[in-house]
Order: C-alpha cells, then structure tokens, then sequence
C-alpha cells in the first residue's frame, strides 16, 4: 500500500521561509505526477504545485514566484520550498502522488503564517 509522509509544517511569521518535504514508502508502480495541495478552513482544496516526470513543474496562481517544487526521484520524494510566505498561505498541506491511474493522499501539514 502506498503512503505519502509529509514534514515540515509549522509556525512562521509572514515573509518567513518553510521547506516541506513528502516522501513516498510502500506499494509498487512509478510515480507519475507528484506534488502538493492545500486546504484552508473554510475554502476547497487547491493546487499549490505540481511537478511531472519529466520535471515539469506547474503552480497555482496564488504561489508563483514564491514557491518552488523539486523531486528527488530516486526517492520518490518531492520538497517544496515556500519562501516569503503571507498569512493568506496558512493551510493544511497535502502531498499527493498519481501512480497507475490513482490518486493517493497524505496525512496532511499545517502550515501557518502569522502576520
């Protein structure tokens, strides 16, 4: 069975920096696209980044030139790099992983912003 684990969330103040890390263990079947949502309360889940096999990285409006997606691929393991971070990006993060025509999800990793 996969299972994605997620780090790296926490408390940081705004125009602070986060890296997150999500890594996969178990199962069988390469990764095709890799990369991370977000869910604040009240709001639906969207897409912050994701990246392809081929490396191909692709990011939500809100994140653009702030954020940066990158997979190991040895490791099955993709990090992003939130840097000047704004209160508007407190969420939970969930790393999500497409392999063989699924979708698998994460636990999920708070991420605040204080202002």
């Amino acid at each position: 069975q996969v299972q994605l684990v997620e780090s790296g969330g926490g408390l940081v103040q705004t125009g602070g920096s986060l890296r997150l890390s999500c890594a996969r263990s178990g199962g069988t079947g390469g990764i095709n696209t890799m990369g991370w949502y977000r869910q604040a309360p009240g709001k639906q889940r969207e897409l912050v980044a994701i990246i392809a096999v081929n490396g191909e990285p692709r990011y939500g409006d809100s994140v653009t030139g702030r954020f940066t997606i990158s997979r190991a691929k040895a490791r099955d393991t993709v990090y992003l790099q939130m840097n000047n971070l704004k209160p508007d990006d407190t969420a939970i993060y969930y790393c999500k992983a497409y392999i063989l025509g699924r979708d698998f999800w994460g636990q999920g990793t708070q991420v605040t912003v204080s202002s």
